[in-house]
């Protein structure tokens, strides 16, 4: 697989436009980051982490609100192919403030309100709304 990041959003969406509870995906330290945001920004519920041999999994529940899904959309916009990096007065903002922004920084995996209280940039991974 050549990029895991992408992986991860797609079986995210999907998820949810199927409206499934839940959702396993292989370990790796940045998709359990970046899973660690989007519950502290509340898009899902809960997440664990499952330990199996040969690889970990992480299980996320999924957050749904009046039978609908939290995550409406999710766009991957640094690729391997095209690497989008910003300094910290460009990060943009998603919705106008009602999406979020995760970025990878010097700091590690951030979210944009983060990178931007901290004045720090670096390469957007992804913009969930």
């Amino acid at each position: 697989m050549t990029d895991p990041i992408a992986d991860m959003i797609i079986r995210l969406k999907n998820a949810c436009m199927a409206e499934r509870k839940d959702l396993v995906l292989p370990h790796s330290r940045v998709k359990e980051d970046i899973v660690k945001i989007l519950k502290e920004n509340q898009y899902i519920e809960d997440y664990q982490l499952i330990e199996k041999k040969p690889q970990n999994e992480i299980k996320i529940i999924l957050r749904y609100v009046n039978k609908l899904s939290v995550i409406t959309d999710v766009k991957r916009v640094s690729k391997p192919g095209r690497r989008v990096y910003v300094k910290a007065s460009d990060i943009p903002q998603t919705l106008n403030g009602y999406g979020l922004t995760i970025l990878s920084s010097n700091r590690g995996i951030i979210d944009d309100k983060k990178a931007r209280k901290e004045k720090v940039g670096g390469e957007i991974l992804c913009q969930i709304w």
